[in-house]
């Protein structure tokens, strides 16, 4: 029986891998597999009791100086584990295909509270790969629209590159939709994938975010520093804003300033906050 039970666990195992991979039963995969499916249960649970929330993290116009929106980030404080961490349970939102119902709160909830904000403010709202290539993304996207009464160029979508990864006709067909409604797109981590270069050519961004890393580890004369000019530089000749995220010191917003780079964002200029703490900063 045990041994039928090992085999189970492998087999799950080398199915959640993806097609053509194998897995030999190993002690952990027990308590793992266990641990997986509690989560789950959680994941289940908060989504019907609305035990998640959103944080808003603004983003700064370099030009004006001033803080032009936010980018909406979901939030799970479950009430035994404590904070848990988009990076654990995202995965498992994607391999459940809760992420569509996941994301589309954080559509509808971000719209709506976009609406309490100054007329100019823009929300930014992040779109999983999966939920981005299901056949409802562009109804549900206009739905949380009309149901907040935001208009869509207020509206910013954003998509790594997963999301680009297969079929081109028909990621083509649902990001020319999105642009046709009036919603912006950007392109978040640049510069982390094989293809990003590509993309800039194929698809309709509005925005290119440059990845962190490449923030984070710009020197004088260093390879994330030619990299972050080569990038702003580029979405500059191509008519693109150009965020850069994760500044964190005085120093990184100041070489920011140097790359012709149009947006900042990161915990220099802003932390992420809970919605009712927006006004109190907008104002100080």
């Amino acid at each position: 029986r045990d041994m039928l039970r090992n085999g189970d666990l492998a087999l799950y195992e080398a199915k959640r891998a993806g097609r053509g991979r194998f897995r030999v039963f190993e002690t952990g995969m027990d308590s793992a597999l266990r641990d997986r499916r509690e989560l789950e249960i959680d994941l289940r649970r908060a989504l019907a009791l609305r035990q998640f929330d959103v944080h808003y993290q603004p983003f700064v116009d370099l030009q004006a100086d001033k803080v032009i929106g936010f980018e909406a980030l979901i939030r799970w404080d479950h009430p035994v584990r404590g904070r848990v961490s988009p990076v654990d349970f995202i995965p498992l939102a994607e391999e459940t295909g809760l992420i569509c119902k996941i994301g589309e709160w954080v559509l509808r909830t971000a719209c709506l509270t976009a609406m309490t904000w100054p007329d100019e403010m823009t929300v930014a709202v992040n779109v999983s790969p999966v939920q981005f290539k299901s056949d409802a993304l562009v109804e549900t996207v206009l739905s949380a629209l009309a149901h907040a009464g935001l208009p869509a160029h207020r509206l910013e979508i954003e998509i790594t590159e997963g999301a680009l990864l297969d079929n081109t006709a028909n990621v083509l067909k649902t990001l020319h939709a999105l642009r046709d409604l009036g919603v912006n797109i950007s392109m978040d981590d640049f510069g982390t994938g094989y293809s990003s270069l590509s993309y800039l050519q194929k698809f309709p961004f509005s925005k290119i975010k440059i990845d962190r890393s490449f923030v984070q580890g710009a020197k004088d004369g260093g390879d994330s520093e030619a990299i972050l000019k080569a990038i702003a530089g580029l979405g500059q000749s191509l008519g693109m804003s150009i965020t850069a995220e994760g500044v964190e010191t005085q120093e990184q917003l100041a070489r920011i300033r140097g790359e012709h780079c149009t947006h900042v964002q990161g915990y220099f200029t802003g932390r992420p906050m809970s919605a009712d703490r927006i006004a109190d900063f907008l104002s100080a």
